[in-house]
């Protein structure tokens, strides 16, 4: 089983490939690849935690997209999802058959098999960045999504949605890769300001 997280399909929203420059034609183009892409990487038994802004859609669209989607779901809501959100029912499932689960918008996640052996590595998940959080001052992680790579990434933090990403999630190892490059970054700004 695989962990991934991402963000920000905008599934069924025509206006966001012009907002964001994607390379799509067509909202119909765009939802049939994004699908493509979260399938390609994403397995039936995999763990997807959606950082916010599925659709502006209606329950319906919801579903239909939900539907297509390999893995088990794990929403954090964004801006955008009020629409579904109202009338999302824990029944709904993903195309895997994994039951799909709404989460608070603010989670910290452990992860022991990449901690130090004491102490289990922390994930703060929200669809909004933040400049500090849960841990931060401990080594904690902040994954995020809302900004569609606009906002320059802050200390151990990124943007996980789909306009920063090739449009596909991105795993658990992925995730812990990119921090270690972000650590290394910290530690030669930090040396810099010391000189």
């Amino acid at each position: 089983m695989t962990v991934l997280f991402t963000s920000d399909h905008h599934f069924g929203h025509a206006n966001i490939i012009k907002y964001c420059n994607r390379p799509f034609g067509t909202v119909q183009e765009m939802d049939a690849r994004l699908i493509s892409l979260w399938n390609s990487v994403v397995g039936e038994e995999d763990t997807v935690y959606y950082v916010g802004d599925f659709t502006l859609g209606n329950i319906h669209y919801f579903k239909k997209g939900i539907m297509e989607l390999n893995g088990q779901i794990k929403i954090l809501p964004g801006s955008h999802d009020y629409r579904w959100l109202a009338e999302f029912h824990p029944k709904y499932t993903s195309r895997s058959g994994q039951p799909v689960k709404v989460l608070p918008p603010l989670v910290s996640l452990e992860f022991p098999e990449l901690g130090d052996g004491k102490h289990p590595q922390v994930i703060v998940l929200c669809h909004y960045a933040m400049r500090v959080w849960d841990m931060s001052h401990h080594g904690a992680w902040h994954l995020y999504g809302h900004t569609h790579g606009c906002l320059p990434e802050e200390g151990l933090s990124f943007d996980v949605g789909v306009d920063c990403n090739e449009f596909k999630p991105i795993s658990l190892a992925h995730v812990a890769q990119r921090m270690v490059a972000r650590k290394a970054i910290l530690t030669d700004q930090e040396n810099v300001r010391r000189l």
